[in-house]
């Protein structure tokens, strides 16, 4: 068989830069080409066949697992707040019934999730539009509510809330009056009507492309094990050279990657059940 490069789908947000850190650091890179996309643009490349492997969202692989596999290990995961997917609202969640809310078009399993807390936990029916729209406030000028994620939430919550990632604050509004913004933590929601983790996204890979180049993926798989290890005993050091570090502090940054979930547990796995088992009535 001719020497070919696993392709690897590389998202640019903040909760997977401690993982290519490590590889683009550690590790030796020679057989891996990197194609840098938001999680749907990536989903549809791995769909494709245009990459082999990558972060990909779980409604991805829960969609189309047929096609794919999963690295047992390793997922993006919370048990409660994650505090970079996030809806920003004007009105209370239980008043949104029959409202259009403006969604991310980088995440289907973020407004999938979003949907199952609205109508299964809530009662709440609502529709939903795509934007690739990012400021909050010129997109509640004409919406109720704005479903944001990954770093740009993070960015948004920080302008309108001085950091806190949910609850309800006071914004100035137009005209000189106060409007209330509600912001709302979906990993948060969700392990308070679950008490499970929720699972964001897992490392996913092409049978086809395991098939073929099954001894790079087992590569790329002992990596990622030591980059998990690396990660968690220098997250300071790692948020030091971190390209957010624009926007956000080294402390904020560490607190960040210390709520997230790198592993794929039995937990881990039963939120995921239960999260499929809501999904298939979105469809």
């Amino acid at each position: 068989m001719k020497s070919e490069k696993l392709i690897i789908g590389r998202i640019p947000y903040a909760n997977l830069f401690p993982m290519f850190y490590y590889l683009d650091r550690k590790c030796d890179n020679s057989a891996y080409r990197f194609i840098r996309g938001v999680p749907s643009r990536l989903n549809k490349m791995l769909r494709h066949g245009e990459i082999d492997i990558t972060p990909s969202s779980s409604i991805e692989y829960l969609r189309n697992r047929r096609d794919y596999l999963i690295l047992p290990w390793f997922s993006i995961s919370s048990s409660g707040p994650v505090k970079s997917i996030l809806l920003f609202s004007k009105i209370p969640l239980n008043e949104l019934g029959g409202k259009t809310i403006e969604v991310s078009s980088e995440s289907e399993t973020s407004t999938a999730l979003l949907r199952i807390i609205l109508r299964d936990f809530l009662s709440v029916r609502s529709r939903f539009r795509q934007t690739n729209r990012r400021s909050v406030r010129g997109i509640l000028t004409s919406s109720p509510a704005v479903l944001l994620i990954g770093d740009t939430a993070m960015i948004e919550a920080k302008k309108a809330s001085g950091g806190r990632a949910a609850g309800k604050i006071r914004d100035s509004g137009g005209g000189g009056r106060d409007s209330s913004l509600f912001i709302y933590d979906l990993g948060e929601l969700w392990y308070k009507f679950t008490g499970l983790p929720f699972v964001y996204a897992l490392w996913v890979v092409r049978k086809k492309s395991f098939s073929q180049k099954g001894m790079l993926v087992r590569r790329l798989s002992h990596d990622l094990i030591n980059a998990k290890k690396y990660a968690v005993r220098s997250f300071p050091l790692i948020a030091g050279e971190a390209p957010q570090r624009e926007w956000i502090s080294r402390r904020e940054l560490v607190e960040y990657w210390k709520i997230i979930s790198y592993d794929f547990t039995e937990k881990h796995l039963e939120g995921l059940q239960l999260f499929e088992k809501y999904a298939l009535k979105t469809r």
